[in-house]
């Protein structure tokens, strides 16, 4: 079963163009949900994990989405937990997300160290 709560890391930069169009589109840093196929999810305790490897020496304001599997999929938008190719499973949304289906946005960065910091 999957845990319902659940995040997604991008560029605040990212997020606001979201925000004009209605939906999230990104499945990650560069790539799209038409290229990759989903959109890539990760659980809290995974964050820091992703963000170190996904944002590695970025130096762009980012922003955590928090979102919710049952309210996705209440939306017809299917959420599966699946191999992320290191033998980790990660939640994986098959569809744009709504805007207003997000439930928070965190600010975040990434520190000298390459750490994520949540502001």
């Amino acid at each position: 079963m999957i845990q319902r709560v659940f995040l997604h890391l991008t560029t605040k930069q990212a997020w606001e163009e979201a925000l004009t169009e209605g939906q999230y589109e990104l499945s990650t840093r560069g790539k799209t949900l038409e290229q990759v196929g989903f959109i890539h999810g990760s659980f809290p305790n995974q964050l820091e994990e992703v963000a170190g490897f996904v944002f590695a020496g970025c130096s762009d304001e980012l922003v955590v989405l928090h979102l919710d599997a049952k309210k996705l999929e209440a939306n017809g938008i299917s959420v599966r937990v699946e191999d992320g190719g290191n033998g980790k499973m990660y939640p994986h949304v098959y569809g744009a997300i709504p805007c207003n289906l997000v439930d928070r946005v965190t600010p975040a960065h990434m520190n000298s160290e390459g750490q994520l910091v949540l502001q």
